[in-house]
């Protein structure tokens, strides 16, 4: 059975030392999929298998799902024992689908273009969308207040391209979207959320649990401004054997519970009633999350 080595991806490519490379041997996961019972194989599996481990592309700059602290690898994914060394977020997900890496064990939020390159493990965290305040603004209560206020949001990503859900839900409150403020970094929103340049930021419901949590008397978590949205592990549509294999693993992790564990851990809650098969299609996605009703 394979042994797992994990390529390490940053999001920021001015925090990602190529260099790191982790040791730890990949115990936990390595010790979960040989205790699946799986059929054999195609190709692609043999091949991993004869290879002795999977090259799998994942980064050091996203909490809680992956980051360094002191030198080593920290988050829900490291917490299944892989092997890791770093690339650049940037070139990640083109990494994988040129086939450099068997797949990517990170943070990947499902969206529209991505599932046109690859298909997606079920879903192991939810990226449903929610507005964050600042800490006691009584102004903002609800979704309808938002109307007309100036919110941040982080250029090219699968949030800004969900706006218009928002924009749906403020006119049907008879409400408009204000100002849209692009960031190139999060942190950046966020400091200008804190200072008053802007009145809301949108993220997904991880980022937006662990900073809430870690500044509680600067932030707070308000209500969802989207459709459900997913957390999963992007695999090439050309390695369907291998999805099916993550699929099963993942599966296992369900159903002992660690699953639970580690999301109660790393993103302050469980996420209990997510899809349990692959997503493999624009058509599903935008079924299961509603996004065409």
């Amino acid at each position: 059975m394979m042994l797992p080595t994990t390529r390490n991806a940053g999001r920021s490519t001015e925090s990602s030392p190529r260099r790191f490379l982790s040791r730890a041997l990949a115990a936990t996961i390595a010790g979960t999929l040989m205790s699946l019972s799986l059929p054999a194989l195609a190709a692609d599996l043999e091949e991993i298998q004869e290879r002795g481990y999977m090259e799998v592309a994942t980064e050091d700059n996203y909490a809680p799902f992956n980051f360094i602290e002191n030198g080593k690898a920290k988050g829900f994914n490291a917490d299944f024992e892989i092997r890791q060394s770093i690339l650049p977020w940037t070139g990640l997900l083109a990494a994988v689908s040129n086939d450099q890496y068997d797949m990517a064990l990170t943070g990947a939020s499902v969206s529209d273009e991505r599932l046109r390159v690859f298909n997606y493990t079920p879903p192991y965290a939810s990226a449903q969308h929610f507005y964050i305040k600042r800490a006691g603004d009584e102004r903002l209560q609800s979704v309808a207040d938002l109307s007309g206020k100036t919110l941040g949001v982080q250029a090219g990503s699968v949030l800004l391209s969900r706006l218009p859900e928002l924009e749906k839900m403020l006119e049907e409150r008879g409400g408009e979207l204000g100002e849209v403020v692009e960031y190139a970094s999060y942190p950046e929103a966020f400091a200008d959320l804190a200072n008053g340049r802007l009145d809301y930021v949108i993220d997904s419901a991880v980022p937006v649990n662990t900073l809430v949590a870690s500044k509680p008397d600067v932030f707070a978590k308000g209500q969802a401004v989207s459709g459900a949205g997913y957390v999963s592990w992007p695999i090439p549509k050309d390695s369907p054997e291998l999805l099916a294999y993550m699929t099963d693993f993942l599966e296992h992790m369900k159903e002992t519970g660690r699953l639970a564990e580690l999301q109660k851990k790393w993103f302050g809650e469980s996420f209990p009633n997510l899809p349990d098969e692959p997503l493999t299609s624009v058509e599903q996605f935008h079924e299961l999350a509603g996004l065409d009703g």
